[in-house]
């Protein structure tokens, strides 16, 4: 686990950002999409994520993405429970 920054600037060229715990780059992305919905500020579906892991490497995911390799078949059984577990924290 790693403790990641996601933040994303939405249409009003406001920046949101918030911090979770994550395994990997989806995760804290889903983590990070499902926290915005709770309180009212949802990135649309181009929006883009960026994930800064406090070790300072920095990724960048259009929300769409996350989606996409959400709904992708999984390699490895492990990536299917990941991804069912992911799926299910933000309704898809």
């Amino acid at each position: 686990m790693a403790s990641c920054l996601v933040s994303y600037i939405d249409s009003d060229g406001l920046q949101h950002s918030v911090q979770v715990e994550a395994e990997g780059l989806y995760e804290a992305a889903t983590l990070a999409i499902r926290t915005f919905r709770q309180h009212g500020y949802a990135p649309g579906i181009a929006s883009r994520l960026e994930v800064e892991v406090r070790s300072s490497i920095t990724h960048t995911v259009t929300v769409r993405k996350v989606h996409d390799w959400l709904s992708a078949g999984a390699k490895s059984p492990k990536e299917k429970v990941v991804k069912e577990r992911l799926r299910a924290l933000i309704g898809d």
